[in-house]
């Protein structure tokens, strides 16, 4: 018999959610390489539940981040993890840009979102910092704490019997008969073996890693990950109170712009920018030479904040499956009994809106390895 039920590769937001939903009926192990849980992407982030108007009508990233807002704002609040329905603004701010608004409109609804139309008078009634030549107001877009949620989301997990294994790289997996051999690298650089009946590829960052140990062509499969950086700025206080929700530019092609992000402890930051790192190097510092191209690009925004304003903060680092100049891709949950390899399920591919996705991404691993 394998030694567990399930084997959790990740303590992400996404594998302790996945974790907690399987927990009901397997016994799970969650292998987490670093020394505890949520220290990479899940922690790096502008923690806000997403609506789900950006993403392609019927696509993963559409459906589970409608279904998984829902969900986390309730589970929220039944388990009084900090939050906040702060509400959204994404502003025209040139005539150009209305047309792009309004599609951005139709998707929204098309995908569920409740969402309106805003002209420009009302939206600078609501906000009288931001220009605006019209803008669209999503009631639903919030914050969350993301350490609070996967606190919680731990606490459930172990409640229901499950394991975390901190400081357990995951550097070998192959299919063994009717199991899965799991090679394990602790801390002190020894290895052990773990064999489960199904692995849950949670690995965030270095999912494609996983996938490939399992002996998966990353290139033939589209599972290659493209890592993109993210750097936040914050504003003084004395300025923090300058808008009253989250704000938005209308989106680019590569991210969804430099925008406004209110922090549960009232901080107001500014970011992502979205920059490609082609050496996948794990950099989280942000560079104070940014600031005045970062400034120039916030006060389109709002034009009262000034370079001398922001202040280097946080950066946090994307999976993405396109690389520079490549169109969009959504999210890859993929069981591989196609591919010779029973009982793997890949999550490849979880950048934004993961976080808000991440309870009903579990629903969605459940549903596909029968545990629903």
């Amino acid at each position: 018999m394998a030694d567990t039920g399930v084997a959790v590769i990740g303590a992400g937001v996404v594998g302790l959610a996945v974790a907690a939903r399987l927990a009901e009926a397997a016994e799970v192990v969650v292998l987490e390489r670093r020394a505890r849980h949520g220290q990479e992407t899940s922690s790096r982030n502008s923690e806000v539940i997403h609506g789900g108007m950006y993403y392609p009508t019927g696509s993963l990233k559409a459906r589970l981040c409608v279904e998984g807002s829902r969900q986390l704002y309730d589970f929220c609040e039944r388990h009084q993890v900090p939050h906040a329905r702060v509400g959204k603004i994404i502003t025209a701010l040139t005539p150009e840009e209305l047309p792009r608004l309004e599609a951005l409109l139709d998707l929204g609804l098309a995908n569920g979102v409740e969402m309106r139309r805003l002209g420009a008078e009302e939206t600078r009634r609501m906000e009288p910092s931001v220009p605006s030549t019209g803008a669209l107001l999503s009631p639903n877009t919030g914050i969350v704490s993301a350490h609070g949620l996967m606190d919680a989301l731990l606490h459930i997990a172990r409640d229901k019997g499950a394991l975390l294994q901190p400081r357990a790289e995951v550097v070998g997996l192959t299919r063994d008969g009717a199991e899965w051999r799991l090679t394990i690298r602790g801390g002190d650089g020894e290895e052990e073996t773990l064999t489960a009946e199904r692995v849950v590829n949670a690995a965030g960052l270095e999912a494609d890693t996983i996938a490939h140990l399992a002996g998966i062509d990353l290139e033939g499969a589209g599972y290659r990950q493209h890592y993109w950086k993210g750097s936040y700025f914050s504003v003084r206080s004395a300025k923090s109170r300058i808008v009253s929700r989250l704000v938005y530019p209308v989106p680019g092609h590569v991210s969804l712009g430099v925008h406004a992000v209110i922090g549960l402890e009232g901080r107001l930051r500014f970011g992502p920018d979205a920059d490609y790192l082609p050496d996948r190097a794990l950099d989280y510092g942000v560079e104070e030479s940014k600031r005045a191209a970062f400034a120039a690009a916030v006060r389109r925004l709002v034009p009262e904040i000034t370079d001398e304003d922001l202040s280097p903060d946080m950066a946090g680092i994307r999976p993405k499956l396109q690389g520079p100049g490549q169109a969009a891709r959504d999210f890859v949950i993929a069981e591989e009994s196609s591919r010779g390899l029973p009982g793997l399920v890949n999550l490849i591919g979880i950048d934004s809106p993961g976080l808000t996705a991440s309870l009903a991404i579990a629903d969605e691993v459940a549903r596909i390895i029968g545990h629903a």
